[in-house]
């Protein structure tokens, strides 16, 4: 069957940036949503096709896992590249491809740390193979790629798991924690892997084309003969990080694709996340708004995000729901102003949100700032002004603002 080839925007060469096709006229703003909980977490996901041609990514949330780890839970983000393949297999099988291998398992009972981080890189070693021997089986290799990023939670410990540039972070007592680090080709060891395999880092790109220097898939970059799996241009190696938990400090778990944090930092989400969990519990709706939050903040990438809170994570608070509801009657008073201010003639909504945005506006969420109202300020726009014309939506302009 023949496939449309896409590569994102950040793994194209520059000449290729703006090529026919990779961007939609408006983007898909429907989502996929999931949440669950056990073990004593609770968990909410978000995904969104965005402004892309495709929806490349995909995740897994698993609570309670097999052959006695009944109390261990596993979460991941897979972000596909040329193509969603390797991110569905990984989706389906990785999990299975960890658990499943004599590293992991170890010795009779539960296993050691040790085991555990060894299990997780054979894991990843092991699915990557098998993806290239299933791709070479067929009419042709297939090109995709993708990058993880998860977690293992045992009862006592958490595993973050990397392999690009998705990214994980763990929220503990307010404060950013623990992050991982992204897979960049031109971080010196990756750069120094990179050229000892006969490869260059152009424009910060591997051989100026892939933007990760780690990911599943992607076997283009495995093939220089006389260098092991990990030794490649590109490599399947996870990094892997234990994290005692801690049952009164830990408060929650981001796990999200590059779409989302091209635009909001570490500090910045985390903020934002926190701020949320404080007016709703409805870990959907947090992640839905994250989402929302980062294509408005111009982010034209596939959008997933996973939400994973500990028994400690932050609650419902009255006066943060009062605060909240006080700042959104605020901008429906504030849009229905500018508009009747202009006279004849409705302002687009681009004008009303650029006013807004030169104005010092209190108490607005931090990190997502007027962003993440932009829902509200849309939904008052467009019922003072029924008849508008399609041209004025917010979503077919490349300007958010």
């Amino acid at each position: 069957m023949k496939r449309m080839f896409v590569r994102k925007k950040h793994e194209t060469d520059l000449k290729d940036q703006d090529i026919m096709g990779a961007f939609l006229d408006k983007p898909k703003m429907e989502k996929h949503n999931a949440q669950g909980q056990g073990n004593g977490l609770r968990y909410g996901l978000s995904s969104m096709q965005g402004w892309r041609v495709e929806m490349e990514d995909a995740h897994t949330a698993v609570i309670g896992l097999p052959s006695g780890l009944e109390t261990w839970s596993f979460f991941a983000v897979y972000d596909g590249h040329a193509g969603s393949q390797v991110a569905k297999y990984c989706c389906e099988h990785l999990l299975d491809h960890i658990t499943n291998n004599q590293d992991f398992k170890g010795s009779a009972g539960a296993p050691s740390v040790e085991n555990v981080k060894n299990g997780i890189r054979t894991g990843f070693l092991e699915i990557d193979e098998h993806m290239r021997v299933m791709s070479e089986k067929k009419h042709g290799a297939d090109r995709s790629g993708s990058t993880a990023v998860g977690v293992l939670i045992s009862p006592q410990h958490t595993y973050f798991i990397n392999c690009g540039d998705s990214r994980g972070l763990l929220c503990r007592n307010r404060k950013v924690h623990f992050f991982t680090q992204d897979h960049k080709p031109s971080n010196p060891l990756e750069k120094e892997r990179i050229q000892n395999a006969g490869g260059s880092v152009m424009i910060q790109r591997v051989n100026g084309s892939l933007a990760v220097s780690r990911a599943l898939g992607d076997f283009d970059y495995k093939c220089v003969h006389g260098k092991g799996p990990t030794e490649q241009l590109v490599s399947p190696e996870p990094e892997v990080h234990d994290i005692e938990r801690s049952e009164e400090d830990d408060q929650f778990i981001i796990l999200a694709c590059d779409g989302i944090w091209d635009v909001m930092g570490n500090e910045e989400l985390c903020d934002f996340v926190r701020s949320r969990l404080e007016v709703t519990d409805d870990l959907e709706k947090v992640c839905n708004e994250v989402v929302d939050t980062c294509l408005y903040k111009g982010s034209r990438d596939n959008m997933s995000v996973i939400l994973i809170c500990f028994p400690n994570a932050p609650k419902v608070s009255p006066e943060a729901v009062k605060k909240e509801a006080e700042l959104d009657k605020y901008l429906e008073s504030r849009v229905e102003e500018i508009i009747k201010k202009q006279g004849e003639g409705v302002p687009d909504l681009v004008h009303v949100m650029r006013t807004l945005a030169s104005e010092n506006i209190p108490s607005l969420p931090p990190g997502g700032e007027l962003a993440s109202k932009r829902n509200i300020i849309e939904a008052v726009y467009n019922r003072l002004n029924p008849y508008k014309n399609d041209d004025t939506d917010s979503t077919s302009a490349d300007d958010m603002w």
